[in-house]
Formats: structure tokens, C-alpha cells, sequence
């Protein structure tokens, strides 16, 4: 009589601590305090979201490649507008010739040679040349506006691989955390079987079964903690640093927001703002007045032109200076069909980026909409597996129970903390999977943070 209850003395002690064993909530464990000795006790600098897409543009290499490609497409435009400007140049030469010397092969200009040194001015002045280059300016300018959206597309790139990568790592923090939870659970249940059994209130098969449930979840553990170790290798990589920085990442705070009802408006948005489709429009652009300063090829150019110089040291047949002034019409008459190649070919490349912008728009409409899919469907996947985790806590406290009062079995208290584990697992993917996909749509949006 005294053994049976001593016996169940010991039952109600030790089965006790099941009513109030709790799995972790998903996404709200991510954000708890409590920790596993040697395991959840993370130490390290914290990095919030902000700060991580800071420092990623400031270490990564391609934004100063952007900005150095800026400045040399506004130095081309500065190189074609010198077209329109004044040309003056200096010149000094000193001729020792042979008196009454001639050129007399390869010059249908005066031949004569005379001794001299002189040094003059000579002055140029572009006076129209119809548009061809105001056209070659314009060109240039839409150019150089199309480097300023190419290096705002690689500032958001970056921003993107940035926020990615740190929803990456708190989602792997998030799971490590659901996976320790659960092994210190599994490790109270099966220190409880134990002594149950060694009370031979239980066999020998409850304890075996608790004990592979207690492996699987240290399994589980072990893949979490080197996922998350990966994740922030990835994360300082992406950082810019050569090594692993030992990064705390903190969890961003506001509400989540539901995604629009309709993708039609974000995909209008879109083609106005992301910065590819706008420097495909002024390579567009650039194209068709690069296109019409060909054409004008086969229009005059007018020009003024001057000289003006001395020569102090001279044959007695030239005048101690000299000087003139004159106006130079060129007019193109045939050249082999090079200005009618020169135009075609510029007329082809216009049509080539009309077609790349047009294949640009539609994949920008489809990756909007794809986007706006799967935001529709993450955000749908809360609510879902809010409920699921929900329960499959309650399943497990009626799985404890009756596994307490004795009317369930081991199999089925391990087939309830499978399910409670796995509720978990699907909760915290929802969670961060919903933020990510929110950051994707506004990146296929063009939209910047």
C-alpha cells in the first residue's frame, strides 16, 4: 500500500510541469527573452534594419562604380558641347628652306617655301550645322540621365540583397529559437518518463520513444544553429565584410500591413518609377536624337574662321604679319554612301531599345503582379498559420492530459509535439515570408526606403 502511493506521489509531482509545458508561438518566440544556457545567449553588436542598408551602401563597391560612371557621362556631355564653343589654338613654326624651293608632289596648294619663324593664332567658330550637334548634346544628356537611374537601380539592388539577407538571419534566429524551446521540452518529457519509469509507472517503450523525440530535436537544433550561423556569414558579406561579423540583428517594429487589392495600380506605379525602365527611356530617347544627328549629316556646315600672326625672324618675300577672316560653308555631296549607312545603322539601334524597353515594361508588369501574388498569399498564410499553431498548442495540452490520466499513449503525445514543432516552424516562415515578399513588391515597384 505505502508503494502504491509513493508511486503516485511521484506521478503527480513529476507530470505536473506538463499541464504548463508551452512550445514556442512562432514569430513571437523570436522576440523572447528567455534563452538556453550556451545557445540562445547571443552576444554581439546589434544591427537594426536601418543600419544594415547604411552600411551596405556605404562598403559596397558598386555604388561608387555608379557614381564614377555618373560623372564620366556628365564629362561626355561636357566633350560634345565643346563642339559648339569657340576653337583656338597657337601655333609656331620655324622653316629653313632652300631659295626658290618648291613642293612640287602631294599639294594642290601654293608650293612655295620660304624660310621663316612665325608664331600666329588660329580661330574657329561652329555657326550652324542645322541641329546635328544641339541633336549630339541632347543625346549625350539623356545618356548621362540614364547613368543617374542606372546607378539608383544598383542603390536599391543593394538595399534589396540587404533587407533579404537580414530577414534571412532574424528568421533563422526566430527558428533556432523554436528549436531549442523545443529541445528543452523534450528534455523535461523525457527526464519525466524516466522517472517514471524507474517508478515502473511507465515502460520501457515510453521512455525509448521520448528519448528519439528528444534526438530529433536536437537534430533539428543542431541544423537551426548552423543555418543561422550561415545566414550571418551571408549577412556580413553582404555587409561588405570580409569576415563573419558576430551581428545581433533587432527585430523591426509597426504592424504588418495588408498588400492592395488590386495589382493594376502597382503595376502603373512601377512603370513609372523603377529606375531601369527609366534609363531604358532616355537611352530611348538618346537613341532617336543620335538617330536625327545622323540624318543631319547631309546638311552644310557653316563656319567662321580666322588667323592672325607675326614673323619676326623671315625671307625678305614675307610680310612681317599677317591676318584673315572668312566664313567656310561645307556641303556633303558623296562619300561612298558613308552618311546613308551612318543613319540607317542609327535608325536600327533606336528600334533595338524600343524593343528592350518594351520587353523591359512586360517583365516589370509580370514581376509586379507575380510579387503582388505572393504577397496576397503570405499574407492570407498568417492568419492560417496563426490558427494551425493555435491548435496544435491545444492538441498537445490534450495529448499531455490524457497521456497524464493515462488514456493516451507515447505515440501519440510525440505525434502532438511533431505537429505543435512543425506549427511553429510554419508560423515563423509566414511571418518573415510575408515582411520579405513586402520588400520585394516595393523593390518591383521602384519604390525606395
Amino acid at each position: 500500500m505505502k508503494g502504491v502511493l509513493a508511486a503516485a506521489v511521484c506521478l503527480g509531482v513529476l507530470t505536473a510541469p506538463l499541464a504548463g509545458q508551452q512550445m514556442p508561438s512562432g514569430a513571437a518566440s523570436a522576440s523572447s527573452n528567455q534563452t538556453t544556457p550556451g545557445t540562445t545567449a547571443h552576444k554581439g553588436k546589434e544591427l537594426t534594419l536601418q543600419e544594415a542598408e547604411a552600411v551596405g551602401l556605404r562598403n559596397n563597391p558598386q555604388i561608387t562604380v555608379g557614381k564614377l560612371q555618373v560623372l564620366q557621362a556628365r564629362e561626355f556631355v561636357r566633350e560634345v558641347r565643346s563642339a559648339l564653343m569657340p576653337q583656338l589654338s597657337l601655333n609656331v613654326t620655324a622653316v629653313g628652306a632652300e631659295p626658290g624651293g618648291r613642293v612640287s608632289a602631294g599639294t594642290l596648294t601654293d608650293g612655295r617655301i620660304w624660310s621663316r619663324v612665325a608664331g600666329g593664332a588660329e580661330f574657329s567658330q561652329l555657326i550652324t550645322d542645322f541641329g546635328r550637334t544641339g541633336n549630339l548634346v541632347s543625346s549625350s544628356q539623356y545618356q548621362a540621365n540614364a547613368a543617374d537611374q542606372n546607378a539608383v537601380a544598383t542603390t536599391q539592388q543593394i538595399v534589396l540583397a540587404v533587407d533579404q539577407s537580414f530577414y534571412s538571419t532574424l528568421e533563422m534566429k526566430a527558428l533556432l529559437q523554436v528549436a531549442e524551446d523545443t529541445v528543452k521540452a523534450r528534455q523535461l518529457l523525457t527526464d519525466q518518463v524516466q522517472a517514471l519509469t524507474s517508478a515502473k509507472l511507465k515502460s520501457e517503450l515510453d521512455l525509448a520513444f521520448a528519448k528519439v523525440d528528444l534526438a530529433r530535436a536536437k537534430l533539428l537544433m543542431l541544423d537551426a544553429q548552423n543555418n543561422y550561423e550561415a545566414s550571418l556569414s551571408t549577412l556580413s558579406a553582404v555587409l561588405g565584410y570580409p569576415d563573419r561579423q558576430d551581428f545581433v540583428p533587432v527585430e523591426p517594429t509597426g504592424p504588418l500591413t495588408p498588400p492592395a487589392p488590386d495589382a493594376a495600380p502597382l503595376i502603373q506605379q512601377a512603370l513609372d518609377l523603377r529606375p531601369e525602365v527609366r534609363a531604358l527611356r532616355n537611352e530611348v530617347t538618346a537613341a532617336e536624337k543620335f538617330g536625327r544627328a545622323e540624318h543631319d549629316l547631309w546638311w552644310p556646315t557653316v563656319s567662321a574662321l580666322g588667323i592672325v600672326g607675326g614673323a619676326p625672324i623671315r625671307d625678305p618675300n614675307i610680310t612681317s604679319w599677317y591676318g584673315a577672316f572668312g566664313v567656310n560653308v561645307n556641303i556633303p555631296v558623296f562619300n561612298g554612301f558613308l552618311f546613308n549607312a551612318r543613319a540607317k545603322s542609327a535608325d536600327l539601334a533606336t528600334q533595338v531599345q524600343q524593343k528592350k524597353l518594351q520587353d523591359l515594361q512586360d517583365n516589370v508588369a509580370r514581376d509586379v503582379r507575380n510579387s503582388w501574388l505572393g504577397t496576397q498569399n503570405s499574407f492570407e498564410r498568417l492568419s492560417v498559420t496563426q490558427q494551425l499553431r493555435e491548435q496544435a498548442g491545444l492538441a498537445l495540452e490534450l495529448a499531455e492530459a490524457r497521456y497524464r490520466l493515462g488514456l493516451g499513449t507515447i505515440v501519440e503525445l510525440s505525434q502532438a509535439q511533431l505537429q505543435k514543432t512543425d506549427a511553429d516552424i510554419q508560423d515563423t516562415d509566414a511571418h518573415y515570408g510575408y515582411a520579405v515578399s513586402q520588400i520585394v513588391l516595393a523593390y518591383e515597384m521602384g519604390l525606395s526606403r
